[in-house]
């Protein structure tokens, strides 16, 4: 069996930062909270509990050390943290901070806010938080097409969103409203492993995606491999794999999500 693993997965710069962080204080021994998950990856959170990194929901944290997961917060959030005397540790990933630098601009020269992204998602609840005005959340080509504004509106992209979708909903935006400013704010990580993952799946009979089944980007790393017409298994762990997925024939590609 020959295994191909593509030239970009596993962790993305702004999860690789982090997890130095996290893994600085476990060596110094220091306890913290994570508002939320640190990772959508339930295998390290579970490990990091053991050394004192808990995940928490907002207002169960009440001393001590906080961080902010690479999704980032609104600035409310901040500002209640701040007022119960936590000490913040930010880990927002700085591409993360753009967005919110980007879309607070929009909003404050008075253009509705549009974020391409999942609805729910911790990211985009994030943004959404950094608009004073009106803000819309578009996930897919049909929520585009039953939207309209007459209205001026302002566009940023959660980061790790795919390439087709970003141009599919773009388009016909661009279409019937008057769009002041385009930001196409996924990242660079986000396209790479994309674009990675697309290239070793048109080439194997089979792909592993690797990664928390509720991860966004992982999730849409499957979504890839699965347009290219590649037979896929979304995997968290090697406890998932079964032999009869498998012929020694096989040419088998690997990727892994940002928080892998």
């Amino acid at each position: 069996m020959e295994l191909i693993i593509a030239d970009h997965s596993g962790f993305c710069f702004g999860v690789s930062k982090a997890m130095k962080t996290i893994e600085n204080l476990v060596e110094k021994k220091q306890k913290a909270y994570t508002l939320g998950p640190i990772i959508h990856n339930p295998q390290e959170v579970e490990r990091l509990k053991h050394f004192g990194i808990t995940a928490a929901d907002f207002y169960d944290i009440k001393d001590g050390n906080v961080v902010i997961r690479t999704h980032g917060v609104g600035p409310d959030v901040i500002e209640q943290l701040e007022s119960r005397g936590l000490n913040i540790i930010d880990c927002t990933c700085p591409l993360v901070k753009r967005v919110h630098k980007l879309a607070a601009d929009i909003s404050n020269k008075g253009y509705l806010t549009i974020i391409i992204g999942d609805h729910n998602h911790p990211e985009v609840e994030g943004i959404k938080s950094w608009c004073n005005g009106d803000v819309k959340v578009i996930e897919n080509v049909e929520e585009a097409k039953n939207f309209y504004t007459n209205k001026r509106v302002g566009v940023v992209v959660q980061t790790t969103q795919t390439e087709e979708n970003v141009e599919n909903i773009i388009d016909i935006l661009q279409s019937k409203l008057d769009i002041a400013v385009f930001h196409n704010t996924r990242c660079k990580a986000t396209l790479e492993r994309q674009t990675a993952a697309a290239a070793v799946a048109a080439n194997v009979d089979i792909m592993l995606v690797i990664g928390g089944k509720n991860s966004s980007n992982t999730k849409k790393l499957a979504q890839v491999c699965q347009n290219v017409g590649a037979k896929v298994y979304h995997i968290e762990t090697a406890t998932e794999l079964k032999k009869d997925w498998f012929k020694s024939t096989d040419k088998v590609g690997i990727t892994a999500g940002a928080s892998t």
